[in-house]
């Protein structure tokens, strides 16, 4: 790529030399100044070396790659297609079309998405039409590129965008795949927000020399502000609705761990009179558009979303993120907050959490190098500060009160949203003869506490005749059997 207009002398994104089309579009589209990543690549990648880019979502990545891209192709001709940018989603490879036909619109740069989930029949009739530009996930492009209805020996221009969300889904041997159907000479740009171990290697691999830029990818968007909610798990949804009825709230997305809470969720919140979607990787692909859809038009105020959504999704102005559930690492921290707080917008990133969620928010809060801050409201975190919950200014763990949770039969049977996996939690969440659940519980596994064998010390006679009693939470027939058990022993 090669810029050829003086850039000293102007301002904005005409400093970058850029057709008259393309910087009547980016006006018509809302662009005003370059954002910092845009700022940092654009004038690189023009001059047609390799970039690595690492920065968090919502930071303007698309238009970094798309417009030197789009640039370059404007006077010059090629083998389409002539580009190819690698998305880990569909949902994500949507919006980039979205905002490469919106950059391009005044040009004669044509652009085509291909991903699963949907019959290729479109799709390769798009491809048919021999685009310059094609966004793909690589699952859909390697069958395409086997069936031949693409050729990928003209590419000129590789992109490989959220690099580490397709080392989380499992696509680095779908990426060398399609590295081995590209010509060895072309430009490479990768984006990724976080740089483990074997994207580095990758970066290694294909860059040559590149220029690097690196936006504080470690660090939260300065634009959210955190905070951390102690709350019991059956009492999350009640905190929900608390929030989500605020003024300062317009729109939110609510992440769960598992599918099918997601759809329970959001199909109580509109039980409940909030206009509420899901969006989870078992809807087919026009079921997640219609989802998508109606969340941008404000359809819908909540998208309740599995971590599908965490990546990419450009929704404008969400006011808020709550993690429904604690993202299983910090990088999946830092890639669903970014949903808000987007394009130097402001936005909360709200997190619930149990007592048993506190080791792993210790990661994250090292991760990021700062210290969340604690909020209690006195109606919901009454539980969770007698189990572990924190103090609002140093974190503290405090005592648990014998009195905190009910028994373990009745908080199981109220507990509509605890993860199944959370077996262990669950556990500690149970009561034995008035004592804390952390002694009851001490070398034992799910279900200790309810009448059941497990190892460890022998009770004391006065425990043993306690599991008898109805304060323990149990049925009486349970402490004779208990008693025969440990005589025979």
């Amino acid at each position: 790529m090669s810029a050829t207009n003086k850039r000293q002398t102007k301002s904005g994104f005409r400093a970058f030399g850029l057709h008259r089309n393309l910087l009547r579009a980016l006006s018509e589209a809302g662009f005003k100044e370059p954002r910092p990543i845009q700022a940092k690549t654009i004038a690189q990648a023009l001059e047609g070396r390799d970039i690595l880019g690492l920065a968090q979502t919502g930071t303007g990545k698309t238009a970094a790659f798309a417009l030197p891209t789009i640039e370059y192709f404007i006077g010059s001709k090629g083998q389409n297609p002539r580009a190819l940018i690698i998305s880990p989603t569909r949902e994500l490879a949507l919006q980039i079309q979205a905002e490469i036909d919106a950059l391009s619109k005044y040009t004669n740069i044509r652009c085509a998405a291909v991903f699963g989930g949907v019959k290729a029949s479109a799709q390769m009739r798009a491809l048919s039409k021999r685009p310059d530009i094609v966004v793909a996930c690589p699952g859909r492009l390697i069958d395409l590129a086997n069936s031949g209805h693409v050729n990928l020996e003209g590419v000129e221009v590789l992109v490989l965008d959220e690099a580490d969300h397709m080392l989380d889904m499992g696509f680095m041997p779908d990426i060398k795949r399609i590295l081995s159907l590209l010509p060895s000479s072309r430009q490479n740009l990768l984006f990724s927000a976080t740089m483990p171990r074997e994207i580095r290697l990758l970066a290694d691999k294909i860059l040559d020399q590149p220029h690097v830029v690196e936006l504080a990818h470690a660090m939260p968007l300065e634009t959210i502000e955190h905070a951390l909610y102690p709350v019991e798990q059956k009492q999350k949804a009640a905190l929900l609705r608390h929030l989500i009825s605020g003024e300062d709230f317009t729109s939110a997305i609510v992440f769960l761990r598992t599918k099918h809470r997601a759809r329970k969720l959001a199909r109580d919140l509109e039980k409940a009179g909030l206009s509420a979607i899901a969006l989870q990787g078992n809807m087919t692909q026009p079921q997640r558009q219609r989802a998508m859809q109606g969340f941008r038009d404000g359809r819908y105020d909540v998208l309740v979303a599995t971590d599908i959504a965490a990546r990419g999704i450009d929704v404008p102005k969400v006011s808020h993120v709550i993690n429904f559930d604690v993202p299983n690492t910090p990088d999946a921290y830092t890639h669903r907050i970014g949903r808000t707080g987007r394009a130097e917008e402001t936005g909360a990133a709200y997190t619930f959490v149990t007592h048993e969620d506190f080791p792993a928010i210790k990661d994250i809060e090292r991760k990021l190098k700062m210290e969340i801050p604690r909020v209690k409201i006195r109606e919901f975190s009454r539980g969770s500060a007698h189990s572990g919950g924190t103090s609002e200014q140093h974190g503290r763990s405090t005592k648990r009160s014998s009195k905190s949770r009910p028994s373990g039969r009745r908080r199981a049977k109220s507990d509509d949203y605890s993860p199944r996996e959370s077996s262990g939690a669950r556990s500690r969440g149970r009561t034995d003869g008035g004592r804390s659940s952390q002694s009851s519980t001490k070398g034992g596994s799910f279900g200790a506490g309810l009448g059941e064998d497990r190892p460890g010390r022998r009770p004391s006679k006065k425990r043993r005749a306690s599991r008898g009693e109805s304060s323990s939470g149990l049925s009486s027939a349970k402490g004779p059997q208990k008693r025969r058990r440990n005589k025979r022993r």
